[in-house]
């Protein structure tokens, strides 16, 4: 019997082909684009997504949906001095991805909350939006739920700024073993980031 969330996940996948769903992403885009960087949201956007990543809809649990810019970044050109041979001013790429970098904003904003995992929900001309799932390690529901309670180890404390989520994790590399990803190992910066 096909549950509720492969039709969602069905929806999703089609989202394209459907006027109805397209108009109603074009109203929200309207709406997000005029709210704050990172938005606390009451429930996820898309749920099925949500859930197969670790979402409970339960005490602990909170959904943040993050706007972050698109397109490559530009640096300030040196106004003394010598150009340099190998000067960089337009086009520099980020080493991130920006899902990385939207987790990372949510856990500013919530700096007692501990980054779980995120997805991707929309993109115009100029920005793109994640939904980032983070957990408070010292809720009760949390503490004592077998399944999640991982999170309230110490060691487990700014783990998105060290690139221990799954979008750190393909940042870094990570996804690959064996042949050809002899350089990603112990780290990037171990071996001079010749790994990317």
């Amino acid at each position: 019997m096909t549950s509720i969330y492969n039709y969602m996940e069905r929806l999703w996948r089609e989202r394209e082909s459907n006027p109805e769903f397209s108009e109603i992403m074009w109203e929200r885009l309207v709406k997000w684009r005029r709210e704050p960087t990172v938005t606390r949201v009451e429930r996820p956007t898309r749920l099925d997504r949500a859930r197969r990543i670790g979402y409970k809809a339960k005490q602990g649990y909170v959904v943040a949906r993050v706007k972050t810019r698109r397109g490559s970044l530009n640096r300030i050109r040196p106004v003394a001095g010598r150009r340099p041979t190998k000067l960089g001013v337009n086009r520099i790429t980020l080493l991130k991805n920006y899902r990385w970098v939207a987790e990372e904003k949510a856990a500013r904003r919530f700096p007692n909350l501990t980054v779980l995992n995120s997805y991707y929900v929309a993109e115009d001309g100029k920005y793109k939006w994640h939904e980032v799932i983070l957990v408070d390690p010292h809720h009760p529901s949390i503490m004592g739920d077998p399944n999640i309670n991982w999170v309230c180890n110490p060691v487990h404390h700014s783990r998105v700024f060290r690139g221990l989520t799954s979008a750190g994790k393909k940042s870094r590399g990570l996804r690959r073993k064996g042949l050809g990803a002899e350089k990603v190992r112990p780290s990037l910066l171990a071996h001079g980031h010749r790994a990317k």
